[in-house]
């Protein structure tokens, strides 16, 4: 069972933090899933098909803070949310159980004390209002989202930041909220 706070911490957290892109692409006109089976078939493009398949799926509260539905039961500790349709863009993403705790811990606005390596996958990109905020809701003024191709993020990772710039980039990991206790590596893929 996952926990009822668990899950409105990561409805929360990942409403601030994921504004989902697929290929750079915005939603225009596109709609996001709306049956139970296009929601789960829409989550489980978020990781590769070995950790999506038997993962949790998840679908968002219709408010904020509010409840996560469970949509399917997984087994192999992964949790796949679809896309957000309150965003612009498509958003699946899928998080391992220290990830999860990380989402948790931003959304209590708490210091993360994760007990290892959390990983999160968005294969199909993202977009983020700021990649300094951790909290940020919208771009700041003249501001427009970021851009994020396909990526992995590592949660709970000693980042040097002499190898790893807060600069955004497609082409070489980069520190997103650098300097924060949420702070996390974002590695594109492709």
């Amino acid at each position: 069972m996952i926990h009822p706070r668990l899950l409105a911490g990561v409805s929360f957290v990942v409403g601030l933090l994921v504004v989902g892109q697929s290929s750079g692409q915005t939603r225009a006109g596109a709609k996001a899933p709306k049956s139970k089976q296009a929601k789960i078939q829409n989550a489980m493009t978020a990781a590769p098909p070995g950790i999506s398949k038997n993962a949790t799926i998840l679908d968002w509260s219709e408010t904020e803070g509010g409840q996560m539905v469970e949509l399917r039961k997984g087994t192999n500790g992964w949790t796949c949310l679809p896309d957000m349709p309150a965003t612009p863009a498509n958003d699946p993403m899928c998080m391992d159980k220290i990830a999860m705790e990380w989402a948790d811990a931003w959304m209590s606005k708490k210091e993360p004390k994760l007990s290892g390596v959390g990983i999160g996958y968005m294969l199909q990109g993202g977009a983020t209002a700021d990649n300094d905020d951790p909290f940020a809701k919208k771009p700041p003024a003249g501001k427009d989202w970021l851009r994020e191709p396909p990526h992995v993020m590592m949660f709970g990772i000693k980042i040097d930041p002499s190898v790893h710039s807060s600069e955004p980039n497609t082409t070489r990991p980069w520190v997103m909220f650098k300097g924060t206790p949420y702070e996390h590596l974002m590695v594109p893929v492709k």
